[in-house]
């Protein structure tokens, strides 16, 4: 068997599955990580410990996605900003190889997420691709000629702090006019907040029934749907930014294909049908029409099946063609 987990802030989600990524087993936790890496890692090899003995068979791998920089050689995570302590030199790999008595393979999850659609998603059909993942931050991945691209950090594909606006809003990474400070899920949502308050915004204002603590991606994308001009513009100028960093990204690998995953990529078209304008508008070097953008394929599941597929393929981690 082979084992796939998706390590997050509020939960972790594990999968036992084939060789040919049929799932065999699943279980979702409360990662609870405030009480610190030894006891997350100790209570993530207990539940996996628990799945492989149901199913009768031993662990041959395991991968998992963490959130932030890691060194993919080691397996020690370097700086996981979203969690208690940054998670800083946490050995990951060799806590859960010792305890699992399996190798561990530990990926950024953006690159884990882009290995899971590559492997099980739209990807299969596709030589070489970008993935961009949208939710509280912005992440990414790139595969080129079937083979995901980590760099020397395992940092290749960082997407989300191309920068879309020089001199523009400061980013968390330290940088200005990052993508992430203009399309990620807390900017769209500070942006719905702004049109409610301003009276910029009469459809989302009466699905909020004008509590700005309700306002959400979702609640952005129902009002723009619903005809919602400021809403609607908003999110036209989200997916215009996604499409200046999609054609520097096109300019520089031409792919085949571009993915949109993560929790914000269900607004769809909303962000799809301006990022393609802008593609178009953008790219004048080459024809753009061929390259292929979607919705991820796996949705919220592609860090897991990244997970997992950083398993199947271990020490082969960055080819992902059959």
């Amino acid at each position: 068997m082979f084992a796939g987990v998706d390590l997050g802030g509020t939960n972790f989600t594990v999968v036992l599955a084939e060789a040919d990524g049929q799932i065999v087993a699943e279980d979702k936790q409360p990662t609870a990580s405030h009480e610190g890496p030894a006891a997350v890692l100790e209570r993530l090899a207990g539940r996996i410990e628990r799945l492989a003995t149901a199913t009768g068979r031993p662990l041959a791998s395991l991968g998992i996605g963490v959130p932030g920089l890691v060194d993919v050689a080691t397996g020690v995570t370097r700086f996981l900003p979203n969690l208690p302590t940054q998670w800083r030199d946490v050995p990951v790999g060799t806590t859960l190889s010792a305890r699992l008595n399996c190798p561990v393979h530990v990926l950024n999850d953006a690159r884990a997420a882009t290995l899971g659609e590559a492997m099980f998603g739209h990807g299969r059909d596709a030589r070489t691709m970008i993935l961009f993942t949208l939710g509280t931050g912005i992440g990414g991945g790139v595969v080129i000629d079937g083979q995901l691209r980590l760099g020397p950090l395992g940092a290749a594909g960082e997407m989300g702090h191309i920068c879309v606006e020089p001199d523009g809003l400061w980013c968390s990474c330290g940088s200005r006019g990052c993508l992430e400070t203009y399309a990620s899920g807390p900017a769209l949502t500070a942006e719905g907040v702004r049109l409610l308050l301003s009276g910029n915004a009469p459809r989302l204002h009466e699905l909020c029934g004008g509590d700005p603590a309700r306002v959400s991606c979702e609640t952005l994308g129902a009002a723009a749907r619903a005809g919602d001009p400021g809403a609607q513009a908003a999110l036209e100028r989200a997916g215009s930014y996604l499409g200046q960093a999609a054609a520097a990204a096109v300019l520089t690998l031409h792919p085949d294909l571009i993915v949109l995953a993560g929790g914000v990529a269900a607004l769809d078209e909303l962000l799809i049908a301006p990022l393609r304008r802008t593609l178009h508008q953008r790219v004048r070097m080459f024809p753009a029409d061929g390259i292929r953008i979607a919705r991820s394929q796996l949705g919220v599941r592609a860090g897991v099946y990244g997970g997992l597929a950083a398993a199947i393929r271990g020490g082969n981690i960055n080819r992902t063609a059959a």
